[in-house]
């Protein structure tokens, strides 16, 4: 199989699994007697190691189970603690953030009367109006790169512009972190997301970091671990991986990434030079591992199976609704006509992709273009 998902999740590199393994038998790291010390000092390492690595305090490294807990911790937590009156009760974002930060929006909306404004897309999948940010609001929120086109947001610009109004920011850096140089204190947000198994950590462990203030308000209630803001019994082997796994990818960074860029540019000049009428919804500036393309006279449903049947896994990038094939919400936003997003397919590279992994893509994308295109 050839695997062109990275963007869903990343084979866990071997120093995140030895490191998980390492620390797989620790006790509670809230514990006072021998093992508790223990395990404390293996969470305070790994916490120490994600602090130094981008940029900010230990203290402000809030560890989750996943970058949805750590977006839904920070939008909620931050509109609730909001002590802006004149931002009182409002929300900024955009309308290609990812479910996790969309739903929980959606969410403070209905059941809390949310005001939700959002900076518009424009075609190249960039936020591209940041007006809405002159206005003071409780929070605003937006990803620092896209999920479906990997198309790199101008969050530097929103945070400064937002902080001009005295709103303070979260930052869905899933994507991202682990992908670019990070400085949490440079960026001047109030919140960042992450989840380590999108850079080769191990899945169920996320980070948020938050600053000391304003901070997040905690969504649930328990033994006051990790600042009160996600209490319950600290995974410590599970921070340990994702420790590991930031420090490996940041230090391989530049290697990994033109790596992959010249796959990801070979897969894409190999796509539009052997396919016909091919729409890249990639545009610069964007991560090096996506490439975003839509086929039209085809659905992604019927792409993905066919691939599937080759060898090939991918992502598609429209939704299914109740069985009917719609495209996305980032592609809507972006303005694709509907006939070219449904017939849409995210390719995501990564550390472990091969040079035959995209001749094998190109030598059977053709084909099953044309078999879809037929049905």
């Amino acid at each position: 199989m050839s695997y062109f998902d990275y963007a869903a999740t990343q084979p866990m590199r071997q120093s995140a699994i030895d490191a998980w393994v390492a620390a797989s038998g620790m006790l509670n790291a809230g514990a006072q007697y021998t093992s508790g010390r223990k395990s404390r000092s293996v969470l305070d390492d790994a916490r120490e190691t994600v602090a130094e690595l981008l940029g900010c305090e230990p203290i402000e490294v809030v560890f989750t189970a996943s970058g949805t807990e750590a977006d839904n911790i920070a939008i909620q937590g931050l509109f609730h603690a909001s002590t802006n009156e004149a931002g009182a009760g409002r929300i900024i974002s955009s309308p290609i953030e990812h479910s996790a930060v969309r739903d929980t929006v959606a969410r403070l909306e209905e059941q809390h009367g949310a005001t939700v404004d959002f900076m518009p897309v424009g075609r190249d999948g960039h936020i591209s109006d940041l007006t809405a940010l002159d206005t003071p609001a409780a929070v605003a929120t937006s990803m620092w790169a896209n999920n479906e086109t990997g198309a790199i947001q101008p969050v530097e610009d929103i945070v400064a512009r937002a902080a001009a109004a005295g709103t303070p920011v979260h930052v869905d850096a899933v994507q991202v972190v682990g992908k670019l140089p990070i400085n949490f204190h440079e960026l001047g947000a109030a919140t960042l997301a992450a989840s380590a198994h999108k850079f080769g950590g191990p899945r169920g462990i996320g980070l948020l970091l938050a600053k000391r203030t304003p901070a997040p308000r905690p969504l649930m209630l328990g033994g006051g671990q990790e600042r009160g803001i996600r209490p319950g019994t600290n995974d410590v082997a599970g921070a340990s991986g994702l420790a590991a796994a930031l420090k490996e990818s940041l230090e391989q960074l530049e290697k990994e990434s033109n790596h992959i860029r010249s796959l990801r540019d070979a897969l894409r000049d190999g796509i539009v030079n052997t396919v016909d009428d091919v729409v890249v919804n990639t545009t610069e500036p964007s991560l090096d591992s996506h490439l975003h393309v839509s086929f039209p006279g085809t659905d992604g449903d019927s792409l993905i199976l066919l691939l599937d049947q080759r060898g090939i896994e991918a992502a598609t990038g429209s939704a299914c609704h109740a069985g009917v094939n719609r495209m996305s919400h980032v592609l809507e936003a972006m303005g694709v006509s509907d006939d070219q997003g449904r017939g849409s397919l995210r390719f995501t590279l990564g550390r472990l992709t091969t040079k035959e992994d995209v001749k094998q893509l190109l030598a059977v994308l053709p084909e099953v273009i044309t078999l879809a295109r037929s049905v």
